[in-house]
């Protein structure tokens, strides 16, 4: 009766969407980047970012970063291999630094793991903060 229960319960979940499986995440922050220095957003290195529960089979990630208060900018990104590193060193990829020009504003990096460069999406993960914090 357990394992019928059991089972039920999985297959259930499985119909939600929900796994028993952590979910792919990235983390990150903003500590020691050259920021907005001059009122314009610039090309600077990538910040430092932690990942956890990466897609077997992930060759690549594609880092992309959003201005939640202005999605027409784009701020760019970039993909680097990855071969089972929990992090992905600053400075990996350039990209446009946060500058917002009418206070803080709401930035959140997509991080796309990928089966070969251009390959396959095996998951993505996101992560948000604001800046300046």
């Amino acid at each position: 009766m357990k394992f019928v229960l059991t089972t039920a319960m999985t297959l259930m979940m499985g119909m939600m969407g929900v796994t028993s499986a952590q979910a792919f995440s990235i983390g990150f922050d903003w500590a020691g980047l050259k920021l907005c220095t001059s009122g314009q957003a610039r090309t600077v290195g990538s910040p430092a970012f932690t990942l956890k529960d990466i897609p077997a089979g992930t060759t690549h990630i594609r880092f992309k970063m959003v201005d939640l208060n202005n999605r027409d900018y784009n701020h760019g990104g970039g993909t680097v291999a990855w071969s089972g590193e929990a992090t992905i060193p600053a400075g990996a990829f350039k990209y446009k630094s946060p500058c917002p020009p009418d206070g803080a504003h709401v930035y959140e990096w997509t991080a796309t793991a990928l089966a070969g460069k251009g390959g396959a999406k095996l998951g993505q993960a996101k992560a948000k903060r604001q800046y300046p914090e």
